[in-house]
């Protein structure tokens, strides 16, 4: 979402004047609500250097075999599914600002019991409450951004949600590589649990409190957040209107919304949560010796990517960049199948070589380059990723205040 948006750009109180307001408590608040997105990508990326260490582990901590290991990797999904759900409901019942402060409680919950783990179930129980929180925060950062933000500067903290999400994914692969799966659990209460101290001391969205007839605290948060509260105006009334099926009828709803769920399928079904899952175990199986540094490497240019997405989505446009997403990725999975089908059954092949190993003049194996193109499918796999998607299926639900779908972030 950007300024530029006609419907955006209307705020939520507009001053006679037409003077931008200049308050800087917003980018505090907003930075408090991106810990929850820093945290669903913590959660994303903690199974990908977790597996290989709990596969390694040695009694009585628990260990996964690999049946266990693809379950602990996606029943993460299976909590964020109901964590969308409880947060559609929570965000306009109980408000943004609690229904953050409540999202924190499963993520600490969460990963404290993958912390204290004795057994599989306990490690399963654990990553089920943080997609729980994954699911709750995913929704509902973005509605508590968008509606403490002033025009000038929506579009910048709105493209912030999704960084946040990959920086956090970044964050538990590069802390993997020197942290076992239960400190780096340790570490996974931080970002929540700062989060659930920020918030604290944030206010509730102003719309929120208009809708709910608090007339005279939506303007001290207005105050708060934006450093100005005199000669503004409320909303007109009846912005805020409830959905009914018999709208889905209508062009301007069930057109978006049948561009928007079909977006978001095909993002689910090329495979990239799989990727974030497992990319250790990814490159593990394909006998790296350094899968930990090929993570990392992949986690920096998916964060490098979404930055530059968000740059030039504006100027380039976000069919044709979903288009160029497309043919990239199905390039890249090719590719790094390939790498599978060349390298199967040789025991020589360049998945025994380490990424950072130098270069000698001696003849050796002429597969060997092969590994940088495992690394190279990957990070263009990871590079092309949909960062478009979220923006796109923004401005879809611009165009009419009832579609009906909530957005939810994914990698």
């Amino acid at each position: 979402m950007t300024p530029e948006d006609p419907e955006e750009t209307q705020p939520l109180l507009e001053p006679p004047g037409g003077s931008a307001p200049r308050g800087r408590r917003v980018f505090l608040a907003a930075f408090a609500a991106t810990l929850g997105p820093l945290s669903f990508g913590f959660a994303l990326g903690y199974s990908s250097p977790a597996i290989p260490s709990l596969q390694r582990a040695a009694p009585p901590a628990p260990r996964l075999d690999d049946e266990a290991a693809s379950w602990f990797g996606a029943v993460v999904t299976l909590g964020a599914a109901a964590g969308g759900v409880l947060g559609g409901w929570l965000v306009d019942r109980a408000g943004r600002k609690l229904s953050l402060l409540l999202c924190s409680v499963p993520f600490v919950t969460g990963f404290a019991v993958i912390t204290a783990a004795q057994d599989v179930w306990m490690l399963l129980g654990g990553r089920l409450l943080t997609g729980l929180a994954c699911g709750v925060a995913s929704l509902v950062a973005p509605v508590y951004i968008s509606e403490i933000s002033y025009p000038a500067v929506r579009g910048l903290l709105g493209s912030c949600v999704q960084l946040m999400v990959v920086i956090g994914i970044l964050l538990a692969y590069l802390a993997g590589w020197v942290l076992e799966w239960r400190w780096l659990a340790v570490l996974g209460c931080v970002p929540p649990s700062l989060m659930l101290l920020l918030m604290c001391f944030m206010p509730e969205t102003p719309r929120f409190l208009l809708t709910q007839h608090r007339r005279q605290e939506a303007m001290a948060a207005l105050q708060f957040l934006w450093g100005s509260e005199q000669g503004w105006e409320e909303p007109p009334i009846g912005a805020e209107q409830g959905f009914h099926l018999a709208l889905l009828w209508q062009p301007g709803i069930y057109k978006p919304f049948v561009i928007g769920v079909s977006l978001m399928a095909f993002q689910q079904l090329s495979g990239v949560n799989a990727i974030m899952f497992y990319t250790e175990t990814i490159f593990e199986e394909a006998k790296f010796k350094d899968s930990s540094l090929a993570s990392i490497i992949v986690g920096v240019i998916q964060v490098l990517f979404t930055a530059v997405a968000a740059l030039i989505m504006d100027r380039a446009g976000r069919r044709l960049l979903l288009a160029l997403s497309g043919m990239v990725m199905v390039f890249s999975m090719s590719a790094f199948g390939a790498y599978f089908k060349l390298t199967q059954g040789s025991p020589g092949n360049s998945s025994h070589v380490a990424l950072s190993a130098p270069i000698s003049t001696e003849p050796v194996d002429a597969s060997v380059g092969l590994a940088w193109l495992a690394v190279g499918s990957m990070c263009l796999f990871i590079a092309g990723g949909p960062q478009a998607l979220w923006s796109l299926l923004a401005r879809l639900r611009l165009l009419h205040h009832q579609c009906p779908f909530h957005l939810v972030l994914c990698p």
